[in-house]
């Protein structure tokens, strides 16, 4: 049986003159990859921004795993159960591997960093990041600087400290970006084998990863929602391809 882990409902949002989300309503229910797509400009991350409680909706609801969450802070929304990845890397790159995903726990747990020397000897702290890193690919990879790594390796580091922390649902926000031909069919690989662990939002500019991922799609133009529905559906709306899909940007 599915559970609905996050549900939008209404959700309006303007600054000033410009209303930039419009009566926007979506689910992510356990088991599946919902992708968001829409052109530049489409308010993509101003939704993102309300989803993850950086950005406050003038209306509308927000429930993560049936809470209620519309006006709660991004912590909150973390304990919560929602995990998320960043467009722009968010690792401290001077630390290993290993580290940053110890950080991801500690913060977590609300443990001092003014102990961080004894916090890297915590073997608790680091089995689970280690297979946090096992679980995303670059378990070989766990003592090397972030600095050192390469952009893909990057990302799954990312990753590997989203999953550390067992939400509920995650948001990803464009894990291909930057990611070569290669890269991207690995991370492609692995967000595949994620659906049955963690329900994914994902938002993507990479149309051949989002229909090959996503079990449903929805199409985000000038802040509203214009269609939804599966990959065939969503590809032959010709709302979609006058908006998006054969506008060029796909």
């Amino acid at each position: 049986m599915t559970e609905t882990r996050l549900a939008i409902s209404g959700l309006m949002k303007a600054f000033g003159a410009l209303t930039v989300t419009q009566d926007v309503s979506l689910t992510l229910e356990t088991g599946e990859i919902h992708a968001l797509i829409g052109p530049n400009g489409a308010g993509k991350s101003t939704l993102i921004g309300q989803i993850a409680g950086f950005i406050t909706p003038d209306a509308g609801r927000i429930e993560i795993a049936g809470r209620d969450m519309t006006e709660a802070r991004p912590a909150a929304r973390a304990r919560a159960g929602l995990g998320r990845t960043f467009q722009v890397s968010q690792l401290a790159e001077p630390l290993s591997a290993r580290r940053n995903v110890m950080l991801a726990l500690q913060g977590a747990q609300g443990r001092t960093y003014r102990f961080w020397g004894a916090v890297t000897q915590d073997s608790e702290l680091r089995d689970a990041a280690d297979a946090a890193l096992a679980r995303t690919g670059v378990a070989d990879r766990a003592g090397v600087a972030v600095s050192d790594l390469s952009h893909g390796e990057r990302r799954r580091v990312e990753l590997a400290c989203a999953l550390a922390l067992g939400p509920k649902l995650l948001l990803l926000d464009e894990p291909l970006a930057g990611l070569g031909p290669e890269g991207s069919a690995e991370m492609v690989a692995l967000l595949d084998t994620l659906r049955t662990e963690v329900p994914l939002l994902l938002v993507e500019h990479d149309m051949d990863a989002v229909f090959r991922l996503a079990d449903r799609i929805s199409v985000l133009v000038s802040g509203a929602i214009i269609a939804s529905g599966d990959a065939d559906t969503v590809r032959a709306d010709p709302r979609v391809r006058d908006a998006y899909l054969g506008d060029g940007d796909a």
